[in-house]
Order: structure tokens, then sequence, then C-alpha cells
């Protein structure tokens, strides 16, 4: 199964972390939003979407490149990482995703997230230091890609059977 992931990761590299993870499992192949044209998910059985949340959503970029992606009869998946724990009825990370992912036609046949380092802003465009739990500091952990790429695996046999 041709399999194409597109992440965006930018502040801590969490979610490039995660990506990895996958693409090995899938044999994928793994770019950036602006390093590939949406044109291109024709080529491709399975793409992948992920990213970081950034206030309650996945990144700008990725959503603009689902817009204009020709997704019909295309299988996807969507990953992210945040740094807060995804709870459905407050912060339901994946609703804007899921909405355009349908709207461009794809069919979503599965989702992972897990928690990743926080990036804390005082303003615009000035990251300040997280302030986090012991332990926060280092997700994804091991744990969390052993997970990824358990996730992975399933994806791949669902194209097998």
């Amino acid at each position: 199964m041709k399999t194409l992931m597109v992440y965006m990761s930018v502040h801590n590299g969490n979610t490039r972390k995660i990506a990895r993870a996958m693409a090995e499992v899938l044999d994928a192949d793994m770019f950036k939003p602006d390093e590939i044209s949406p044109d291109c998910v024709k080529d491709y059985e399975l793409v992948g979407f992920g990213s970081g949340v950034y206030f309650g959503r996945h990144h700008k970029s990725l959503l603009k490149f689902i817009e204009n992606a020709d997704g019909r009869g295309k299988k996807a998946f969507i990953f992210s990482t945040s740094g807060n724990k995804k709870l459905p009825l407050i912060n339901n990370f994946d609703r804007v995703i899921l909405k355009k992912l349908s709207k461009s036609g794809f069919e979503v046949v599965g989702s992972f997230d897990c928690r990743g380092r926080k990036a804390y802003y005082n303003n615009p465009g000035m990251m300040i230091k997280p302030f986090c739990k012991s332990g926060e500091e280092d997700r994804p952990n091991e744990k969390d890609i052993e997970n990824a790429r358990k996730f992975a695996e399933r994806m791949k046999k669902s194209f097998q059977e």
C-alpha cells in the first residue's frame, strides 16, 4: 500500500517523532505541507495527516493542504500531539480536521493522538520556557512512540485483509 504522511511539527519536534515512527512501519513518504503539492495525493492509497495542536486545532498549513486536495476514493488517518489531554466535549482537537477531510472526499479510517511537550507564549511570536509537571517534558516518550508504531501496524494490517 503506497502511503503518504503530511505533517507539520513546529516547536519541539513532537509530531515529527510520531510521524517518523509511523512512516517507518508504513514505509511511507513524509512531507510537510509546503514541500508537496496537494495534487500528489492522487498517487497514494493511504494518507496520514498530522500536526501539533494549536489553540484547539491542527496547524493551519495542514488544514489548507487538505482543503486543496482531492481525497475522493482515498483513505486517510489523522494524528496529533498536544500539551493537553484530548477531552471530547471540551477540547476535541479533531473536529475541524475531520470536517475538512470529509469535505475534500477522504474516508477517515483511524485516529491517533498523544501528549507532547507544551509550548507557552507570553506574546505573539515569542515562546517562553514551558512549565511542565515532572515527566511531561519528555513527551512523546518511548511508550508514546511505541503506541504510534502499533497504530501504524493496525493501519497496515487493515489494508492487507
